[in-house]
């Protein structure tokens, strides 16, 4: 397989992936729950058929004193109202104004509550952990690869690889918030740290591989050399990703709705990563060993006749 001489379709497959969730990254921007914003989140359910209207409820918060809530219905008679930070006096009156406009009874699936310093706080954190891992990552790399000629190429290779499936997960979660309102907590945080390490042991694998051979086929062409280096190592990589997809797609179909978003994020995050390990990573450092940047813009030559 000549991946290497095609790396850069495999580069424009990125680029029509990534691009859209970008766009809904800047039009949309992320549906931040309550672990990032602050605020309550009340889940409750009625008796059957006894779910009063979202415009009620409404009605109901504004008397309370807690204005612009959101309320979202749906199956089974569930009700969930995301507000501003509320006590548990004002969630208790709340639930008993739920009870007198529904007349049935009232029960409550969760409630959260979160004050708005403590969601800053975790936001920065977030931000900070991503940055942090990917600091690291690089050093990492950087050290272990450090007999290898140009050894910090292989850390920014790999750093870019992992910025590709950040921009996969996170543009696929401002899609799917937007359409399906799912939200960013804390939980989507752990699945994103977690597809970075997935995604940069597999770079590590095709790296290690690359430096193998570089030591044994020294007078080869070094692209010929990374080609060989992705093909060698591209089963291993598959089956080991496939395996997990399977078992993230079973948590999927039958673990149930609690961790459906994390294990999606973590479906989404891993075959991206699997992707890129092979068809971003090590084309890079191809690209970045041809120096090819300085001819992307340049016409080419015409070709004289004989």
């Amino acid at each position: 397989m000549d991946i290497i001489g095609k790396r850069y379709l495999y580069f424009a497959i990125s680029l029509v992936v990534i691009i859209p969730g970008v766009i809904a990254l800047a039009l949309w921007g992320l549906s931040w729950a309550i672990d990032f914003t602050g605020g309550s989140v009340l889940e409750v359910q009625f008796d059957a058929g006894k779910a009063p209207a979202p415009a009620a409820v409404v009605t109901l918060y504004d008397q309370m004193g807690i204005v612009s809530p959101q309320v979202q219905s749906s199956e089974n008679d569930v009700v969930l109202v995301r507000s501003k930070e509320m006590s548990e006096d004002i969630k208790t009156n709340v639930v008993t104004g739920l009870k007198t406009l529904s007349g049935s009874k009232v029960t409550i699936l969760r409630f959260d509550s979160v004050g708005p310093s403590m969601g800053q706080e975790v936001t920065r954190n977030a931000a900070g952990a991503v940055a942090a891992a990917s600091f690291f990552i690089l050093l990492y790399i950087a050290f272990a690869f450090r007999n290898v000629p140009h050894a910090f190429r292989y850390g920014v290779a790999a750093i870019i690889a992992t910025i590709h499936d950040i921009l996969v997960v996170v543009g696929t979660a401002a899609i799917l918030g937007h359409f399906l309102n799912w939200e960013v907590d804390s939980l989507f945080l752990t699945a994103l740290l977690t597809v970075i390490g997935f995604s940069v042991h597999d770079d590590v694998v095709v790296f290690d591989r690359i430096r193998e051979n570089l030591n044994l086929y020294r007078r080869v062409d070094y692209e010929d050399v990374v080609n060989f280096s992705i093909v060698q190592t591209m089963d291993r990589s598959i089956n080991t990703q496939f395996t997990v997809m399977l078992t993230l797609l079973a948590l999927t179909l039958f673990g149930g709705l609690t961790i459906r978003h994390f294990v999606v994020t973590l479906l989404i995050g891993v075959f991206s990563g699997t992707y890129s390990s092979i068809f971003n990573a090590a084309p890079i450092l191809v690209v970045w060993q041809n120096q090819e940047w300085k001819t992307w813009f340049r016409r080419k030559q015409p070709k004289m006749a004989e």
